[in-house]
């Protein structure tokens, strides 16, 4: 059986704290961020990560997943706490929250962490701005069966609320790394690994380019693209030809279409009966 705290009041300390989880320095201090929703919380338990703290509506309906998820919690002595749809919007800042939200550990995210050739692909965003477009690239990379998502520079913070919304689950299906440009190019160039961007210099057919695994693909800030001194570091350049009268296509995007091509080259095709 579980055991629930209730609390009732906006001033209480715990709903402050939760409340500055929204904020990257207090995310950072602390080292914990929030995810909301059941699918959410549900897909963090089914890739074996649980919660420290679980937040409930107590005005939620009933849920076979949320039951499962409560015992989980209190099994692994986290605490599972219940307010009011009021006071849980104060915390997530949502006139309408999600009726559960959870408080997970910021997870490692050193570049030495990673295992280069657990997968064939790879994304890596340098200087990517909007919290949408990276949760979006961790969307792409749990759909392509990518290693994780690794962060240049002044990136966004993946453990924002708009990040881990927008990466629907996948922020617990991927590993990530933040680094420097220096820090990353020299792990990499340290070891095998195929180093790959969309430009217009110098380019080849994105559908007929030779890639190889493992394979980094690398894509640029949204407003500025990549630095000239990125892409001339980079072992293949490959372009996507646009047809109508925009010059490119979103950032996410060109990941995910890069990504799937990259997959098809460097995945053998299913087996049929």
């Amino acid at each position: 059986m579980t055991h629930r705290r209730s609390i009732t009041g906006f001033s209480n300390p715990l709903v402050k704290f939760l409340r500055s989880l929204r904020d990257k320095k207090h995310r950072k201090r602390e080292g914990k961020f929030i995810a909301e929703g059941l699918r959410l919380l549900t897909d963090a338990r089914l890739s074996g990560l649980l919660p420290e703290m679980l937040v409930m509506s107590s005005g939620r309906e009933d849920h076979p997943l949320l039951d499962e998820l409560e015992r989980a919690v209190s099994d692994a002595g986290g605490d599972v706490i219940e307010m009011s749809e009021d006071v849980l919007a104060k915390v997530t800042g949502k006139e309408n929250p999600q009726a559960v939200a959870g408080v997970f550990a910021e997870f490692d995210t050193a570049l030495a962490s990673l295992d280069r050739n657990a997968a064939p692909i790879w994304l890596v965003a340098h200087a990517m701005r909007d919290p949408g477009n990276l949760g979006t690239m961790l969307r792409t990379g749990d759909a392509v069966g990518a290693g994780g998502l690794i962060l240049l520079d002044d990136c966004a913070d993946p453990f924002s609320v708009q990040s881990v919304r927008a990466s629907m689950g996948a922020i617990f299906t991927q590993r990530i790394a933040r680094a420097s440009w220096s820090e990353f190019i020299a792990w990499l160039r340290a070891g095998e690994g195929q180093l790959v961007a969309a430009s217009l210099r110098d380019a080849t057919d994105y559908r007929s380019a030779p890639y190889r695994a493992p394979c980094f693909l690398l894509v640029g800030n949204e407003s500025q693209g990549l630095p000239q001194a990125l892409e001339d570091a980079c072992d293949l350049r490959v372009t996507i030809p646009m047809r109508g009268r925009a010059d490119s296509l979103n950032a996410a995007i060109a990941g995910a279409v890069l990504a799937y091509e990259a997959l098809a080259a460097l995945t053998p095709p299913p087996r049929t009966k």
